[in-house]
């Protein structure tokens, strides 16, 4: 077509230039049409042009006069265009640098996000790097000493005599650089008593030097602005209060930041008002929804902060209809379920979360657990332990025992083996019910329970020997510590553990000139000083157990991991 096109432009000349050169272009012309135009001969639209040539004026021909039009040729260069464009549509910017451009742009703030967090990984990964071979060298030490110790102990046997040097070298080798120089010259352990004494002493926690509080805050301005602003002042100020709790010094600087939370009633737990800061925890922002569920996490890792919340039911009821609608938010959920793990330490709590179907929620959350978090498989085997201590707990897994045993009994071979104690403990619980002893036997329980004996280490070999004996009793349910439902006196342990996970995986980071955490707070919310000191409310005394049988107290699992009294 475009050789066709080509050629009525030609034709256009060819009459308005001289006659001499009619012939020749005529001849051209026939000697194309013939040649590479004779397949053009077949297109109806073009067959005009065959006779073109032998026509002796076009220019006055009814087929040919509108070729000579002075608008032909413009309008014949338009026809060209949309032609080609159609057939060849390229952008005027080359595909690979529109993405490469837009990439730049987009993703610009994500990448300086990304390498905020990566450094601060890096950061903490040194530290936990540090920590690690500091107890390792320590670990490989204790091991060196209680090895010699032994040795020592059969000499003694035989009647050999350990000396006061001998004895002066294991407890320097036990104590810490700092001491070793100093104690070798300074203390005399040929006296009775003092090498343990000593010993028992460096276990003692350091005095920390005197941390000034931090300054107090305006609550009623930040709550306002937590119910009223924006939803990325929002999620700043949800960042800044708990950072505040998290990173403050244990002892009196937190405990007074909780207690300025709970005398101010930061997340009006008590107020009868219709928008409220406990609502943002359904609020419409998915960020807003996990700060929240963080800062209520963060409150509950401390008694006097589970207090606080448990003074109102609403509190619990929204934290339960937020753990089962969540299932997007995966640390959003995790906050969520570790708040409820740390309320089922309050007897009360306990019986609320048995009676509005937690059992059967978890239970069903378990059935996969390799779907799961190690943060929301720990938290919620540990919550359901909880929660089968109680005797209203063991009549709920009594109704469907089948499957509580069948998922406790694959939890134990679980490759993470932080959450064994709550499965043996859980365990241990539910098999005083008879029914659900027999429901055990008759699933071969005791031989599932031996294979994982001889794969165990030595603690969690004793406890299961403790279950088999518990599967093999023929007791009937009583009273006892594990099954007194007396919801009044609360024995709750005075457990205060703020773990790592609070703070992992930030979603906001300030932009330039935002202002974010501490500085946030003290420049906008900076309040008239009313910090005051308060007494701590100690829990009960702990009970103890032995340390070869199942847990047979609530816990959670930083206290355990802590070394906490269960």
């Amino acid at each position: 077509m475009g050789d066709i096109l080509a050629h009525e432009s030609e034709l256009l000349g060819l009459v308005k230039e001289d006659k001499e050169e009619l012939s020749e272009r005529i001849s051209y012309f026939k000697t194309y049409l013939e040649s590479k135009g004779a397949a053009l001969s077949q297109t109806t639209e073009f067959l005009p042009f065959y006779a073109l040539p032998f026509v002796p004026n076009p220019m006055v021909h009814p087929s040919f006069k509108e070729l000579f039009q002075d608008s032909w040729t413009p309008e014949l260069k338009l026809k060209l265009e949309k032609f080609l464009a159609l057939m060849f549509k390229a952008s005027n910017t080359p595909k690979l640098l529109t993405l490469y451009k837009e990439n730049g742009q987009s993703h610009k703030e994500t990448l300086q996000q990304l390498h905020q967090q990566l450094v601060e990984a890096e950061r903490r990964a040194m530290t936990y790097l540090k920590r690690y071979n500091k107890t390792q060298v320590d670990y490989h030490t204790l091991i060196g000493v209680t090895a010699e110790l032994v040795d020592s102990l059969e000499a003694t046997v035989s009647g050999k005599m350990i000396t006061p040097e001998y004895l002066q070298s294991v407890c320097v080798r036990l104590f810490s650089n700092q001491m070793r120089q100093s104690l070798a010259h300074s203390v005399d352990f040929t006296r009775p008593g003092t090498a343990s004494t000593m010993l028992r002493a460096s276990l003692a926690p350091m005095k920390l030097k005197d941390v000034p509080l931090l300054p107090s805050l305006d609550y009623e301005k930040l709550k306002k602005d937590l119910v009223l602003g924006s939803d990325r002042l929002k999620a700043f100020l949800l960042q800044a209060l708990r950072w505040r709790l998290t990173t403050s010094h244990p002892g009196e600087q937190r405990d007074t930041v909780l207690q300025a939370y709970i005398s101010n009633d930061l997340l009006d737990c008590h107020s009868q008002s219709q928008r409220t800061v406990l609502q943002l925890l359904h609020g419409r922002s998915d960020v807003v929804r996990q700060y929240m569920a963080r800062l209520i996490n963060a409150i509950a890792s401390l008694a006097e902060g589970r207090l606080y919340l448990a003074q109102s039911t609403e509190v619990l009821r929204m934290l339960e209809e937020r753990l089962k609608e969540e299932d997007k938010d995966i640390i959003a959920r995790e906050n969520v379920l570790g708040a409820l793990q740390k309320f089922s330490l309050r007897r009360p709590l306990q019986t609320a979360m048995i009676r509005d179907g937690l059992i059967f929620w978890l239970i069903h959350l378990l059935k996969e657990p390799d779907c799961l978090s190690d943060y929301t498989l720990e938290y919620s085997v540990a919550l359901l332990m909880n929660l089968c201590l109680r005797s209203a707990g063991k009549r709920v897994c009594a109704t469907m025992a089948g499957l509580v045993l069948k998922v406790l009994s694959d939890l134990l071979g679980h490759e993470n083996h932080e959450i064994q104690p709550y499965v043996n403990g859980a365990l241990y619980s539910i098999l005083s019910i008879p029914s659900v002893r027999e429901e055990a036997r008759a699933m071969g329980m005791e031989d599932i329970l031996r294979c994982f004996m001889k794969e165990g280490n030595a603690e969690m070999t004793r406890q299961i020997e403790f279950i088999i004996k518990q599967l093999n009793s023929e007791e009937l349910p009583g009273g006892g510590l594990d099954s007194d439902d007396d919801d009044d006196e609360d024995e709750e342990e005075d457990h205060d553990t703020m773990e790592a996970d609070l703070d992992k995986d930030e979603l906001i980071q300030p932009q330039l000139g935002e202002l974010s955490g501490e500085k946030l707070l003290t420049t906008e919310y900076l309040g008239i000083m009313t910090n005051t000191g308060k007494p701590r409310r100690r829990g009960l005394a702990s009970v103890q157990r032995g340390g070869d049988e199942p847990l047979r107290r609530p816990v959670t699992p930083g206290g355990h991991r802590n070394g906490c009294p269960v």
